[in-house]
């Protein structure tokens, strides 16, 4: 229409005060559903849109969270951000997404970008070795909500969002004996992550005291590594019979060695994995797998979040359970 458009120019159309259609964009509930319709119809058409920038300066409020994650084409953390940024939405907040790529330098870019832009709160996975609890402390003291999550600090008094590791590596574990299985390699990420603490703890609290069960250790950075971790073993004379995958990005790398080594599962070697739920599927046969779902975790972790927004509120420690969803690598 040319001109910017304007809540009063909005008004002189419908023939409204401007008070009842600043109300109506804000769905206020004073205002009935068909001044609602018709007022964001017409804002559609004029081009309307709100000067967020004072908007902000009035209410100190951006409606922006801070959401940072290893890497955006992670499975889990592409399912966890549907599902964060869908719930987010419905409460009138965006999501400023960035990537750490594990790296704890970038990750601690990411926050100072968060804090330039003024976000509401922050949602984040660290990297290894992240030196950045402290600064998120003091961002928390200053009124900056701070949520953790799947990948969570050791210690600090902070919300984090979490896969029941304990119970999903034990589950593990109890499937791999009840398969009566003898030489396993399991594959762990990094050594330093609490989640992988967790995980391997769980894993061998329930396995190593078996009679007769043999297992190898091993810890993969990436892909890469496990796929080189698992050719080396399967190389051997005495292959594995089984093998434990903690997570979905392992997964690939062991089933990229077995495929090209033409090992048949599961009567050469048996799979299992801890898994958001859709690599196993990509693979005949599909693989049994524990599952941790981004996707709910997403919704807690913004939901927690919007709880923050509510009032300050104690730091909470929330854990999703696991269930095992049965394939045929087993």
């Amino acid at each position: 229409m040319g001109q910017t458009a304007t809540l009063k120019k909005i008004s002189e159309q419908l023939n409204l005060s401007i008070s009842t259609i600043s109300r109506a964009l804000k769905n206020h509930p004073d205002i009935s559903e068909n001044t609602k319709r018709k007022v964001k119809e017409l804002a559609v058409l004029m081009e309307y849109e709100p000067n967020s920038y004072a908007i902000n300066l009035r209410t100190n409020k951006s409606k922006v969270f801070g959401l940072v994650v290893p890497d955006i084409s992670n499975m889990f953390y592409d399912s966890f951000i549907s599902a964060a940024e869908k719930d987010a939405r419905k409460s009138g907040y965006s999501l400023l997404i960035l990537q750490s790529g594990d790296d704890p330098l970038q990750e601690a870019e990411n926050l100072k970008l968060c804090k330039h832009y003024r976000v509401d709160g922050i949602l984040i996975s660290v990297a290894p070795d992240s030196y950045s609890t402290e600064l998120l402390a003091k961002y928390q003291e200053g009124g900056i909500p701070v949520v953790f999550f799947d990948k969570v600090p050791e210690a600090g008094a902070f919300d984090t969002i979490c896969m029941a590791d304990e119970e999903a590596a034990t589950m593990a574990a109890h499937t791999i004996l009840t398969y009566k299985k003898k030489n396993i390699l399991a594959l762990f990420g990094n050594a330093e992550l609490s989640i992988t603490k967790k995980r391997r703890d769980a894993f061998l609290k329930l396995l190593e005291n078996e009679k007769g069960l043999k297992i190898k250790v091993q810890y993969c950075s990436n892909t890469e590594e496990a796929k080189n971790y698992t050719t080396l073993a399967t190389s051997q004379s005495r292959c594995p019979d089984h093998i434990f995958c903690m997570s979905d990005e392992i997964l690939i790398g062991v089933m990229k060695s077995l495929k090209q080594s033409k090992l048949k599962i599961p009567e050469d070697v048996s799979v299992l994995a801890i898994s958001n739920g859709f690599i196993p599927g990509l693979f005949n046969p599909e693989v049994t797998y524990i599952e941790t779902s981004g996707y709910e975790l997403g919704k807690l972790a913004i939901k927690r979040m919007l709880e923050n927004m509510e009032g300050k509120t104690p730091p909470r420690s929330i854990i999703l359970p696991s269930r095992l969803v049965e394939g045929g690598s087993l």
